[in-house]
């Protein structure tokens, strides 16, 4: 894969690279967008286009919540003799500018969301160290992640009907790797949106909570460099409809949402406490756990909305007693 250069980091090509003659197992590159309003939790918009060589071919998921609804549909594509074109099924992911401003189209009518939608950057972008993860002696996570958070502009439509977006924030991932999602003990990931810039972080654990691997940032709003983060504690449990704590059960079943608190270890020697709760906006089923849209505030009080991510298949905490 080629890079280009931005600020002190070595970027990847914004375009998908061309997928690996020999892959290993569960390899992929994988684009991302989540879109949210910033001002309180409501309706979030998720595409992911992922090219998967092991499955000669892309395979697109539409994730969403709209008026407290979950919804969700699957596209997928051979490569056929076009590996490289960003288009599977009704959606699209187009460059206009690398690093600067990327449109992403899905079809009105042609799945449970249409939208066409505007992505401009916030942020600078955020190149990852690589982390990898075994389980006894098979691996399960081998990847580089770059995040940037964003401005959303356009329209989305559901059941004819259409709605204007309008400075809705969120962040694109873009990663590339070997990631056996179902085998994977605990992995969260944060994007936590405020007005002056993001709080990202990756956070990979085993099952009695040792930590395997944690990266993350603070990127700040316009084109200052991200600090990185230099440690990571999270506090987080599951709660019911009643907003009360609860345990996971069996895929989840109890649980209606996401509270609780973190904190970030900066480079620059800061501390940030986030405080937040929120609901689903994403369930993984069978895969655990899943995504969930918050309200947040930190402690010198700062408001914003975010994304909390746990998923994973056995985690002492999260997963007690595993979800295979």
């Amino acid at each position: 894969m080629s890079s280009t250069s931005t600020g002190e980091q070595a970027l990847p090509d914004e375009a998908f690279g061309p997928p690996p003659a020999d892959p290993p197992a569960y390899w992929q590159e994988s684009c991302y967008f989540v879109a949210h309003r910033p001002d309180h939790p409501g309706d979030v918009l998720i595409l992911n286009l992922t090219s998967q060589p092991t499955r000669d071919g892309f395979d697109c998921l539409q994730l969403s919540r709209i008026d407290g609804r979950l919804r969700f549909a699957r596209f997928t594509r051979r490569y056929g003799d076009d590996p490289r074109t960003t288009a599977v099924g009704p959606a699209r992911v187009d460059v206009l500018a690398p690093y600067r401003r990327i449109r992403l189209a899905v079809a009105e009518g042609e799945a449970p969301v249409g939208f066409d939608l505007t992505w401009t950057a916030r942020t600078r972008p955020y190149l990852l160290p690589r982390g990898s993860m075994s389980v006894g002696d098979r691996l399960v996570w081998d990847q580089r992640h770059l995040f940037q958070s964003g401005w959303f502009d356009g329209w989305y439509s559901v059941d004819g009907e259409h709605r204007p977006v309008r400075r809705w924030w969120g962040q694109r991932d873009h990663s590339w790797g070997v990631r056996d999602h179902a085998r994977v003990p605990l992995w969260m990931w944060l994007a936590v949106q405020l007005g002056d810039g993001m709080l990202g972080v990756w956070c990979w654990e085993r099952p009695d909570g040792d930590r395997a691997y944690c990266a993350g940032c603070w990127a700040p709003a316009g084109d200052r460099e991200p600090v990185p983060v230099t440690g990571f504690r999270h506090r987080l449990h599951w709660t019911g409809a009643d907003g009360r704590p609860v345990g996971y059960g069996r895929a989840g079943a109890p649980v209606h949402g996401l509270a609780g608190r973190v904190e970030f270890d900066l480079a620059d020697g800061r501390r940030i406490g986030v405080t937040g709760s929120g609901e689903w906006n994403a369930r993984y089923g069978r895969r655990g756990g899943g995504q969930h849209h918050l309200a947040v505030v930190t402690d010198d009080g700062h408001r914003g909305t975010a994304i909390y991510e746990i998923t994973g298949s056995d985690h002492h905490h999260f997963f007690p007693g595993g979800q295979r």
